[in-house]
């Protein structure tokens, strides 16, 4: 089986899309920063059913980390990131460096306003400027007919999918739901940060959201319980709360009443160790 394509330079990109667009061929794009595992190749399956080729960018986005944040030591595994690809149909890869995305004299950032606040915006400032500038950029060099992105970066999801649409860039925002681990831990790139006791303990965070959405269901509407359900979860296996959120699924606005009809959203961030984890689950009102 033969890799992908991989393109260093916008000009290698421009040159390819142009050639796809001449045959009429519809694009799936998904980007990550790599170290890839199946929730990133469910979004690359998906893309193949959704448009004729899928290409992938891996690039870890030095304008999303802040200063005391993990650049440095994030996970990198390129051999085994594009063998993952190749296996999920992906036919090129966008692996550009640092100075080629942010050449310089790079001085443009895109700013979210309202989705990008709360949350993992305040919690990690300047976060969403980074995403949103890196994706736009992506969007506007690939010029995809659809971008798939987990749920389990929910706010980032909201965040993007505003931006495209206030660009015009064009694209079709797809949302792709969390993939877990057998014991239903989210999938995520940080999570081979864990030793094994804190591993076993993380689980609190999807025992909590799980109940949360299990009383929901059944008719408690009263945020504060709920979210006092999740943070008693968090307790028990010693997490450190970042925060735990309930909020509307589209606006991203606090709520303190969950109401028939009306989508929401519960998420949580918080550490085991030093390691940050994210999760989040819908609340339906029963």
């Amino acid at each position: 089986m033969s890799g992908p394509t991989v393109w260093k330079t916008p000009a290698e990109v421009r040159a390819w899309v142009r050639s796809v667009q001449q045959r009429g061929q519809r694009i799936a794009l998904v980007p990550t920063m790599g170290f890839l595992h199946d929730g990133h190749l469910s979004l690359m399956r998906e893309g193949a059913r959704r448009a004729d080729v899928v290409v992938a960018s891996i690039f870890v986005n030095p304008m999303q980390f802040g200063p005391k944040e993990d650049l440095s030591s994030y996970p990198r595994d390129t051999e085994g990131d594009l063998a993952r690809c190749a296996s999920a149909g992906v036919v090129g890869v966008y692996m550009p460096e640092p100075s080629t995305m942010y050449p310089p004299g790079f001085q443009t950032a895109v700013l979210v306003e309202q989705v990008s606040q709360g949350l993992d915006g305040e919690k990690r400032p300047g976060h969403f400027r980074g995403v949103a500038t890196v994706v736009a950029k992506l969007l506007a060099l690939f010029r995809p007919d659809v971008a798939l992105f987990g749920e389990k970066d929910y706010q980032q999801l909201q965040v993007i999918a505003r931006l495209n649409a206030d660009l015009e860039l064009g694209a079709q925002i797809v949302g792709m739901p969390t993939i877990r681990e057998p014991d239903g831990l989210a999938m995520s790139s940080r999570n081979s940060y864990l030793g094994p006791d804190e591993r076993r303990r993380a689980l609190g965070l999807s025992r909590g959201l799980f109940a949360a959405q299990a009383l929901a269901a059944k008719g408690e509407a009263d945020v504060a319980r709920l979210v006092a359900v999740i943070r008693a979860e968090l307790a028990a296996v010693q997490a450190r709360e970042d925060y735990v959120e309930i909020c509307d699924a589209r606006s991203l606005v606090k709520l303190t009443q969950l109401e028939k009809g009306s989508p929401a959203r519960v998420l949580v961030a918080a550490f085991m160790g030093t390691t940050r984890l994210i999760d989040n689950v819908a609340l339906t009102l029963g």
